[in-house]
């Protein structure tokens, strides 16, 4: 375990002039592990970036030596601009990576999400990242098939339960995927209440896959 986090905010800027709101969480070590990207859920339902699962892991991770940063997307809270389906919400992870890889140079960056933010971070194709991690993500505002094909490890951790997508859909629905696994998390739903932890173990176990 490394000392306590500092947590900053931040103000990123995406290309399309929209501004995002950004927190960056910092262990207390001067050598991170490994830099992780969190997109949260669909903000048209509520999601944000403290959305429970987002927030766990943005609590956690900085504990293990990995500094994290969250944004809010595009129309959320205090980010300016409006929802865009999908489409602008992959600008606002490229500029969300933009910041980090600024920030932790030349650190191992992970692209995390979960479910509508799950989606967009397998949208996103960049040659800075490690690896993709996605947590219940529905497939259904995702545009995958660059990621789909790239020999970079893609970890999904699905729920037993989930309400929106059944795990087994997910699964053969990325069947043909390059270097792809997948864990179903038993006795969870799609919103992870009280099984959080394995969603911090699965990322553990693929940080430690890409970390130097």
């Amino acid at each position: 375990m490394s000392a306590a986090a500092s947590i900053s905010s931040l103000e990123l800027l995406v290309d399309d002039d929209v501004t995002l709101e950004a927190e960056l969480s910092a262990p207390g070590v001067s050598d991170p592990r490994a830099a992780v990207v969190l997109c949260h859920p669909h903000p048209q339902y509520g999601g944000t970036m403290r959305s429970i699962v987002i927030s766990e892991l943005f609590r956690t991770l900085p504990t293990r030596g990995v500094v994290c940063l969250r944004f809010n997307f595009r129309g959320v809270e205090g980010s300016t601009g409006a929802h865009d389906g999908g489409r602008g919400e992959r600008a606002d992870a490229v500029a969300a990576i933009d910041a980090l890889a600024a920030a932790v140079t030349p650190t191992p960056i992970i692209l995390a999400g979960w479910s509508f933010g799950g989606d967009v971070a397998l949208s996103v194709h960049d040659d800075r990242l490690a690896a993709w991690l996605a947590v219940a993500p529905p497939l259904h505002f995702a545009d995958v098939e660059a990621v789909a094909a790239d020999p970079r490890p893609k970890h999904l951790v699905l729920a037993e339960h989930d309400e929106v997508r059944p795990p087994g859909d997910i699964a053969s629905a990325v069947d043909t995927w390059h270097a792809t696994t997948i864990e179903v998390v038993t006795g969870a739903s799609h919103f992870f209440v009280g099984r959080t932890d394995a969603v911090i173990a699965a990322a553990d176990h693929l940080i430690a896959e890409v970390a130097r």
